[in-house]
């Protein structure tokens, strides 16, 4: 598909507009309140509107991505996004905003099952998830500075992800046509296990441990975006920032995301999956609570960067996890498309929570949430990744390890250990001397006369 360690920028690119939208959902929330007649709880209903047709594109096209290709799908969805949301932008009467925003939303959807589909074929996933991260968290942080000096208009940021979406269409023509390009190994029974072109089946692997991260994926999806769909009016209402303020706050906050998606993609896998996904989601928990219970610019400034910084890398490694548990990218289309469905849920989960409760309230019930899913989170990254392979662990001659080498050249599995395996002891074996050759203890071979012995009667 790619060159094995080239950036594959047509996929990063399409993860970038498909990635866009959830990002810039608390202005686009926010905005839907303030400059159309819609109330708080209604906008977010929007929101979540938007985000549950994105993740219903994921679902339904999840056993069909592999078998259409990559192009058309793209393309197909790059369109909904631009007629979508360029309509939603251009008009102000809620139905057809509402209209514009669902179908722009499975557009995006449609764009995001792709991008992770073809990322998980490749043969560095985390790389390409890392670059995907990179970029939509370096677009969002440039459209908050820009959008609140352009005014209070509802359509500046879908917009803006139409805008995204168009320039994205020139990539696709280098993404793969059809099922003749799917990469070896994969075969072209796309994302559902089916009868392959070898008449061999692949049945969907690590089904407990894919269940149970799709579930807590989506858990874990709602608790983020049930915050940052409410987080510009945390910091309109509760912790006194003004428009343009606000923008830079979140705009800081995404580009401390992009120095810890920087960590993420330089570590690598050298800490396994399971230290960053518990740990992190822990982190996240208290940077919420923070966030939430803000009542002065500072200590929401805080909250915001602190979260936002650790949250894709978080994110990075859910992604790669997903990507590890079938290099066909079923788990990948799967999860993510579960993330999705949290994500949608978040915008009115939001505001429910803190019109009930109050911010804070709901921040500590989120925190208290997030807590309880680090577990079982950590237990499948535990299960399926273990502690990765070391420099210097199992290698082949030339320095190569050989679990690597075999992903690279299609060594059959169970031929040497998987990329994540725990390191095997390597034992030593006295082995005694060989003895010295003495010259003339050997002879030609064949056959030849015995030498006569007296009395054999020989003459």
């Amino acid at each position: 598909m790619f060159a094995p360690r080239s950036t594959p920028w047509p996929l990063v690119a399409l993860f970038t507009a498909g990635y866009l939208p959830p990002y810039l959902l608390p202005t686009t929330v926010g905005r839907l309140d303030t400059s159309l007649p819609l109330s708080t709880t209604q906008a977010g209903a929007v929101g979540s509107a938007l985000l549950l047709s994105s993740a219903t594109a994921g679902f339904l096209l999840a056993s069909r991505i592999q078998r259409l290709g990559a192009r058309t799908p793209a393309r197909f969805g790059l369109a909904l996004a631009v007629l979508g949301y360029g309509a939603a932008a251009l008009t102000t009467a809620v139905p057809a905003v509402v209209t514009g925003a669902v179908v722009g939303g499975f557009g995006s959807g449609t764009a995001m099952t792709v991008a992770a589909g073809r990322i998980a074929a490749e043969r560095d996933p985390h790389r390409a998830s890392t670059m995907g991260l990179l970029s939509v968290s370096a677009l969002a942080g440039a459209v908050y500075l820009t959008v609140p000096h352009l005014g209070r208009a509802h359509g500046l940021p879908l917009a803006a992800i139409a805008l995204t979406a168009l320039a994205v269409w020139p990539l696709t023509g280098r993404l793969p046509g059809g099922t003749a390009d799917t990469p070896a190994g994969h075969g072209t029974d796309g994302l559902d296990g089916r009868t392959g072109p070898d008449g061999t089946t692949a049945p969907l692997p690590h089904r407990r441990s894919g269940l149970v991260l799709a579930v807590t994926v989506l858990c874990w999806s709602l608790a983020q975006n049930s915050l940052w769909g409410v987080s510009g009016r945390i910091g309109l209402t509760q912790a006194g920032l003004g428009d343009a303020a606000l923008g830079a706050v979140f705009a800081v906050a995404l580009g401390a995301g992009l120095v810890g998606v920087l960590v993420a993609g330089a570590l690598g896998p050298r800490l396994g999956r399971a230290m960053p996904v518990g740990a992190g989601t822990v982190l996240i928990a208290g940077c919420i609570a923070v966030s939430a219970a803000a009542t002065t610019p500072a200590a929401f400034a805080t909250g915001e960067i602190a979260w936002n910084t650790v949250y894709p890398v978080v994110l990075s490694y859910l992604i790669g996890l997903a990507a590890s548990l079938d290099p066909r990218g079923r788990w990948a289309v799967l999860v993510g498309s579960a993330s999705s469905l949290g994500t949608s849920a978040g915008p009115l989960t939001g505001s429910v929570l803190s019109a009930q409760a109050g911010y804070p309230v709901m921040g500590l019930v989120l925190g208290a949430g997030l807590l309880l899913l680090a577990a079982p989170m950590t237990a499948v990254a535990l299960h399926t990744g273990g502690r990765p392979l070391l420099p210097g662990a199992i290698r082949r001659r030339g320095g190569t390890p050989a679990a690597l080498v075999a992903a690279a050249t299609g060594t059959p599995s169970g031929a040497v250990p998987e990329v994540g395996a725990v390191e095997q002891p390597v034992v030593e074996i006295d082995v005694e001397a060989p003895a010295v050759a003495v010259q003339g203890a050997y002879d030609t071979a064949g056959p030849r006369q015995a030498a006569a012995t007296p009395g054999s009667g020989t003459g």
